[in-house]
């Protein structure tokens, strides 16, 4: 389908809820989305491009056709788009890794020897599932604990079958496992050990910690001191393990934080565990840059916990999402649990919110390499200056104090980075007054003749120019490219009351805010703090140079020529004037050498 074609069936669209499913020209599927009114939301895809963001313009170019589903009600749409997105994968819709998968740990109480084993899906089996857990090896890493904790057996017998077989293994010898595999010991006290590991896992450490100190102080009433060194031993490992919280939240989690930071090149999405108020585990995931921070919460809440098949009682959010009722609504009817879902505003919502906001920014910045972080900066710009790269720019100011001395620095950054091999310097001519307006035209049309003869050092075109100024010095700048039939994406930089560019603003008045994207008004300043150090520092070159010259004139019987020599030997007018009249004369005939010490020296005594 045409443009047009697709801008005119999206208008034919009814005003109801639904699901719209993008395609391309392979019929594969690049996204899909859901709407309140499907001719509102549909329609905006196929209007005015320049309100779009990057990524949604390229996904539009790209669509053949399109398909909608009318739903029954918003809630509707909800299910159908998000059960969508599991189907298609859409590689334009925003998507958690679904690779990896959420194990359980399954205990099945019913058997006489009960034993704790990672499964991939809950069953309606009768058994205790407990999870889902972050990963395989999370999963393991909490099997593992709980094992050597209460010193259940880690080998690959089986019980009742193996009992009394075999000798001990090396686990009974390293004081690791209680040797379950001997007929002494009872399948009772097997099953009350179990009984303990899923209190554990219920995140009932105290529960286990009181029984455990109960027949500890049992045994030491009866005088069994080695059976109350055992359970001391094993309490102690039961508090230290409460203590760490090393098992993860799963399905008994209380509260779930969401963290999503977005640094110049990755974003990182992360939820940490709560249960009772204290933290058991973090889970993030480092995925692309979005457009909306907002869009992208949204989305991944959603995939994340039906993904997992579990939720807490209540997850705290950065950002307010559109249909957090509506999810509310759709977690109560998929786990039968009523989930609270919210934007901290104070207290200790706040503060842990704070917490995984900056547990997301740093997994990001962790990922992030220097080369990326500029990539992302230069990125980032080039989208808000809608440019097809900003591979060169050259930014130019010009300085002078009271019309004297005028001149003006070109300074060249090539992919984020200064380029000083390509820096020039200008001295204003004919212009004894100050007017920057014509000193910036004058210095652009020399910049650029010489681009036009492909001289060396000038040879290069820009990808953008930025003009220390306002509206007026870029339209001047304009100009001036226009005289010589050329043209090239212009900005001036507007200053704020610190002197520091808070905007860009183009020839036609339209005024760039860059204050609210660290990374590039960070870089804007580096690029304006730079051009005006250059031309600041040139101009101090020639003023204190043409001191120099005019005080040197004052001195008779020294001429241009001898002026050369003596700043050739002494450097500066200082060391000129600290000279004693037989160093002069080393390079001086003896009456100049004798001006020169007098000029300077009038009350002083020549010496030689």
């Amino acid at each position: 389908m045409t443009f047009e074609e697709l801008k005119d069936k999206a208008l034919s669209l009814p005003f109801e809820p639904g699901v719209y499913i993008m395609q391309d020209k392979t019929n594969c599927v690049i996204y899909v989305g859901k709407a309140k009114k499907l001719k509102n939301r549909v329609s905006q895809y196929f209007q005015d491009s320049s309100a779009h963001t990057p990524k949604t313009r390229k996904m539009v170019s790209q669509i053949d056709h399109f398909d909608v589903i009318v739903a029954a009600s918003e809630f509707e749409a909800l299910v159908l788009e998000c059960s969508l997105i599991k189907r298609y994968m859409p590689k334009y819709n925003i998507l958690l890794k679904d690779d990896k998968g959420y194990p359980y740990l399954r205990v099945d109480l019913r058997e006489e020897y009960p034993v704790i084993e990672m499964v991939g899906r809950v069953a309606d089996d009768g058994a205790e599932y407990f999870g889902p857990y972050g990963g395989r090896y999370m999963t393991q890493t909490a099997i593992d604990t709980l094992r050597l904790t209460l010193k259940l057996p880690g080998c690959g017998k089986r019980f009742p079958r193996d009992l009394g077989k075999e000798r001990p293994c090396l686990n009974y010898h390293m004081n690791n496992c209680d040797g379950w595999c001997q007929l002494s010991r009872s399948p009772e006290e097997y099953r009350a050990r179990i009984a303990q590991a899923v209190l554990m896992l219920q995140g009932k450490y105290k529960e286990v910690s009181d029984e455990l100190r109960e027949k500890m102080e049992q045994a030491a009433e009866r005088l069994d001191f080695e059976q109350a060194a055992a359970l001391r031993d094993r309490l102690n490992a039961v508090e230290s393990l409460g203590k760490k919280q090393l098992v993860t939240a799963g399905t008994m989690a209380s509260t779930d934080v969401v963290g999503y930071y977005q640094s110049e090149a990755k974003a990182c999405f992360a939820v940490l565990h709560y249960v009772n108020g204290n933290l058991l585990d973090k889970d993030y995931e480092i995925l692309p840059v979005s457009d909306s921070a907002e869009e992208a919460v949204s989305t991944l809440v959603k995939q994340y916990y039906l993904a997992r098949n579990a939720a807490p009682k209540e997850i705290l959010l950065p950002v307010e999402i559109e249909d957090a009722a509506l999810f509310e609504q759709l977690l109560l009817q998929n786990l039968q649990k009523r989930v609270h879902i919210r934007v901290p505003q104070r207290g200790d919502g706040v503060r842990l919110m704070e917490l995984a906001q900056k547990n997301a920014r740093e997994e990001a910045e962790r990922v992030t390499s220097r080369e990326e972080r500029a990539a992302g900066t230069l990125e980032l710009l080039r989208t808000m200056l809608n440019l097809p790269d900003v591979h060169r720019l050259e930014s130019y100011d010009i300085s002078n104090i009271s019309g004297t001395d005028i001149v003006a620095s070109m300074v060249v950054f090539v992919d984020g980075k200064p380029s000083k091999k390509d820096y020039k310097r200008f001295k204003i001519e004919e212009l004894t007054d100050q007017n920057d307006y014509e000193s910036m035209a004058q210095v652009l049309r020399r910049r650029f003749k010489h681009y036009v003869n492909q001289d060396s050092g000038f040879s290069e075109f820009p990808s953008a120019l930025l003009i220390d100024g306002g509206v007026e010095h870029a339209r001047v700048a304009v100009q001036a490219l226009a005289e010589l039939g050329l043209s090239a994406p212009t900005f001036g930089m507007v200053k704020d009351g610190r002197h520091r560019t808070r905007a860009l603003v183009t020839p036609d008045g339209e005024e760039i805010g860059i204050a609210s994207v660290q990374a590039v008004f960070s870089m804007i300043g580096r690029i304006q703090e730079e051009t005006h150090r250059f031309a600041i520092e040139y101009h101090h070159t020639l003023r204190s140079r043409r001191v120099r010259q005019s005080e040197l004139e004052k001195i008779p019987g020294v001429g241009p020529r001898r002026r050369e020599l003596l700043m050739k030997r002494f450097r500066s007018l200082s060391g000129i004037a600290a000279a004693e009249t037989g160093q002069l004369r080393e390079i001086l005939p003896k009456d100049a050498a004798e001006a020169v010490f007098r000029h300077f020296h009038p009350d002083k005594e020549e010496t030689t």
